[in-house]
């Protein structure tokens, strides 16, 4: 979206330096992609300094610069001035919603936030909606400006912003960027404990997003939720799985294995049939809860029944894959946290197999209480599994706990230790899950065994 200077001068406080701006500046970040009459934005990051290609922007045809360091400038080029590129870009974001006629729906939550986002894009698609999303997990804050950005004038697309948080609070720039009409929580778990240092800190934050949003959509089973949602300038819609339901004078979605009830607020129930085409409960809570978002964002329940036999996990999310002699890969190592990890085991433990081996990586900023949930992990994956594989940082909590189940473990070093032991020890029938924190890269044993997945 090309967005008026005059506005953007005003809204960032910029001052402007050399010659004249346009008229309208078209903002991208990436000099290696920039289009001739584009403005060059100069982000800063740990690894880059956008201020150093400011010089090789204009040299590919870009006719004004906005930097927060005027002497990166060529004599006589145009830039803006503004006091931080970042919080410039977030500004020219909420520039370009202002200008949008769809409604705009963020998610996040410590778990399933790219899933339950994939759902919506899919419900939505499915039942003939025009929509767009922020692409893969590009979550934060240049990533939601990007998506903005990018966004057409006048747009009449729904807009799906995922919206993730990894410091206390870093959810508000996003939420004041988008302005959600639809802010959907998924749940608030043990997510990144360790630098935010506590739940009470981690549910703040990804309170901002239903708190900041015109309806939010939240999670029957997340506690949480139940506690904050009295606070709501309005109801929200609620959404669960089986045998949830909402509390008398509530809306909800709830999905079963093969029908979707939306209840309103009088009680009243419309029953669909459906046909999911994915495992896993905790896939069909993500499901209820996009349902939900699709909703709200007008499409017609009958339409979104229909659309559900469409919809597909994303790459890396309880991914299988049929490998030579029988043998079943269940990859799902996308990330993992201690209540995804659970859900993932469960769903795993049901899985029909000569043998349910479980390779497990260990999970990833969780602080102090990271020993604990690996042991926790690993006495419910003695009772999923016959065969647990114990790897990362914390393979002795998880061993630990397998042992205690009187489960049988086997602790591996190294990726290259776990492909040795699957080779010499797979049989025909054999089911293998391989989960863990994307740090330790579990998809180097999937493609070892010959499995062809994104990670």
């Amino acid at each position: 979206m090309r967005l008026p200077t005059a506005e953007a001068i005003t809204a960032l406080h910029a001052r402007v330096l050399g010659a004249a701006p346009p008229e309208a500046l078209l903002v991208q970040t990436d000099t290696r992609q920039i289009e001739r009459g584009a403005t060059f934005l100069a982000l800063r990051g740990k690894r880059f300094d956008g201020h150093a290609y400011v010089e090789e922007a204009f040299a590919r045809g870009a006719v004004c610069a906005i930097v927060d360091d005027g002497d990166a400038v060529p004599e006589g080029r145009s830039a803006l001035v503004v006091r931080d590129t970042l919080q410039a870009f977030l500004d020219l974001g909420s520039l370009a919603r202002a200008r949008v006629r769809g409604p705009v729906v963020a998610v996040t939550g410590s778990t399933g936030k790219t899933t339950t986002k994939q759902f919506l894009l899919g419900l939505l698609r499915g039942a003939g909606r025009a929509v767009a999303a922020t692409p893969e997990n590009e979550n934060n804050e240049v990533g939601v400006a990007k998506f903005l950005c990018g966004l057409d004038e006048g747009d009449e697309r729904v807009a799906i912003v995922e919206m993730g948080a990894r410091k206390y609070r870093d959810l508000d720039v996003l939420v004041a960027a988008a302005k959600p009409d639809v802010g959907l929580l998924t749940n608030v778990g043990e997510a990144h404990l360790e630098i935010m240092g506590t739940r009470e800190r981690i549910a703040e934050t990804k309170w901002a997003v239903p708190a900041g949003s015109r309806q939010a959509v939240l999670n029957l089973d997340d506690a949480a939720s139940r506690e904050r949602a009295p606070g709501l300038a309005s109801p929200p819609l609620w959404y669960g799985i089986d045998a949830e339901r909402p509390q008398h004078g509530e809306r909800a979605v709830v999905i079963e294995p093969d029908a979707v009830w939306v209840i309103d607020a009088a009680g009243a129930t419309e029953t669909h049939r459906i046909a999911i085409g994915f495992p896993g409960d905790h896939n069909r809570r993500n499901l209820a809860g996009a349902f939900a978002a699709a909703l709200l964002c007008g499409a017609k329940v009958e339409a979104l029944a229909e659309a559900v036999r469409g919809v597909v996990l994303p790459h890396g999310r309880y991914e299988i894959v049929e490998l030579a002699d029988d043998v079943r890969l269940v990859f799902d190592a996308y990330n993992a946290s201690l209540s995804g990890t659970l859900a993932t085991l469960a769903t795993f433990g049901r899985e029909e197999a000569e043998r349910r081996i479980a390779v497990l990586g260990s999970m990833a900023e969780l602080g102090s209480d990271a020993p604990a949930m690996h042991e926790k992990i690993g006495e419910i994956a003695a009772t999923r599994a016959h065969v647990v594989l114990a790897g990362g940082r914390f393979a002795a909590d998880t061993a630990r706990g397998v042992t205690a189940k009187g489960g049988t473990v086997v602790r591996y070093a190294t990726n290259g230790d776990a492909i040795a032991w699957l080779r010499a020890n797979l049989r025909r029938g054999d089911a293998v899950l391989l989960k863990g924190s994307r740090v330790y890269k579990m998809e180097e044993i999937a493609e070892a065994l010959g499995a062809e997945v994104f990670a």
